[in-house]
């Protein structure tokens, strides 16, 4: 790897970053949207990234540049049992990993347990997860089998969400200078790219540049690569790391909702046993929420799924669960 490219990388990890402080990728909050509001806008925002991410991945193969991709896994009840407790982590978390960087880089220093704890949950899976509880398949991805398609759907999707705003945004004036149509598209730009609903596609693309540029990333694998003792790439997956984090304060700062919270051990408690669990989760199946939405269900892998599903199923179940305890 050359400097400039793992520059760039870690340009785009700090851009991912900013973008989840402004995005609608916690899962534990779109739950809890469709649990108290009924509302589906946020899990309709992380779908729609998963469908940028497919249609990049079918683009990126038909001009040859898409590298390999990693294995998917068979379907068992290992994917369902680990979402359960990926979700029921994250309800106890109160936010999952996506979630966890949003919220560190707000100041909410509690949120620093969160990685540790997946960290930790990493190390000690090994006595929960038989040697044969996950499979590698060695069948390509269902997407590239169905390509045609889903990239008919992902180019009708760029079509109305860049090109329709754009005829609109030429449309309201016609015969205007170019210079002043620019100055209308910076201030459109502006106002709507870090939208929640944007932010969650500006995820999608980076990841799918980062995907191109260094392979499968997503911070939960670089928690789970260390503490299994993996050290390929090691210092330039940290490098991203680190530059994902600082994207996601940097983010906090400029949207006003960087405020510093005292920790307290009770805090650091509920966030370290979090993501213990998250990280118990992750390996049984395998694949945290970032890589599950990122990864995982724009390949069309079927654990990816069902996992995400459980994960969303468990976290309202306890949602609801809590509710009606404290009444």
């Amino acid at each position: 790897m050359t400097f400039p490219i793992l520059m760039l990388a870690m340009l785009l990890a700090a851009t991912m970053g900013f973008a989840i402080q402004r995005g609608a990728t916690c899962t534990v909050a779109a739950v809890d949207e469709w649990v108290n509001k009924r509302s589906l806008k946020r899990l309709a925002s992380m779908f729609e990234a998963s469908l940028w991410v497919a249609g990049g991945l079918l683009i990126a193969n038909a001009f040859h540049v898409l590298g390999a991709m990693p294995a998917g896994y068979a379907l068992t009840w290992f994917a369902l049992l680990g979402g359960a407790l990926l979700g029921i982590g994250a309800f106890i978390n109160q936010a999952c990993v996506f979630g966890a960087i949003a919220r560190l880089g707000s100041g909410e220093w509690a949120y620093v347990a969160t990685p540790v704890g997946y960290y930790a949950g990493c190390r000690s899976v090994e006595w929960l997860l038989p040697h044969n509880a996950t499979v590698p398949l060695t069948t390509p991805s269902p997407v590239f089998q169905a390509g045609p398609v889903i990239l008919v759907l992902v180019l009708a999707l760029m079509f109305l969400r860049v090109g329709v705003p754009l005829y609109e945004l030429r449309r309201a004036a016609p015969g205007e200078s170019p210079v002043s149509f620019f100055t209308r598209l910076r201030v459109l730009l502006t106002a709507r790219l870090w939208t929640p609903h944007a932010a969650t596609g500006v995820i999608g693309v980076t990841f799918l540049f980062l995907l191109l540029l260094m392979g499968a990333w997503a911070y939960t694998d670089v928690l789970a690569e260390l503490a299994r003792g993996m050290t390929a790439n090691v210092v330039a997956r940290v490098a991203l790391l680190v530059a994902l984090f600082a994207g996601a304060m940097f983010g906090g700062w400029t949207a006003g909702r960087f405020k510093p919270v005292r920790l307290s051990a009770a805090e650091l408690a509920r966030c370290f046993a979090g993501g213990v669990l998250m990280g118990w989760g992750s390996l049984m199946i395998p694949g945290s929420n970032d890589g599950l939405i990122l990864l995982g269900m724009p390949l069309l892998w079927p654990y990816a799924w069902v996992a995400f599903l459980a994960m969303c199923v468990s976290i309202g179940a306890a949602m609801i669960g809590a509710r009606t305890f404290r009444k």
